[in-house]
């Protein structure tokens, strides 16, 4: 097999990923909807100690499934401030 047909398997297996993992960023959206609309003010959407708890969970499974623990937290902060920016907009009634 060619270098380029490597490639080729390889990027289908990431845009198989791709597909579960926009798939499951929606599942989490609908339940990030649901905690907006619960929680009493703009300081429990923002909950930095929740934040940080996720983040040393996150690193755990990385260290466990053998991930970079550094771009798991790197991507979970970026989805989390954007989840979070969202849960505002359920919060606030905008959404």
């Amino acid at each position: 097999m060619s270098g380029g047909e490597q490639l080729a398997q390889i990027r289908a297996g990431i845009d198989g990923l791709d597909r579960q993992i926009v798939a499951l960023l929606g599942q989490r959206e609908e339940l990030v909807r649901r905690a907006g609309r619960l929680k009493a003010d703009t300081a429990a959407v923002r909950a930095p100690a929740r934040v940080e708890q996720v983040i040393g969970k996150v690193r755990a499974l990385a260290a466990e499934s053998g991930a970079d623990a550094d771009v798991v937290e790197a991507t979970y902060r970026a989805m989390i401030a954007a989840f979070i920016n969202l849960e505002l907009d359920v919060h606030r009634g905008s959404d």
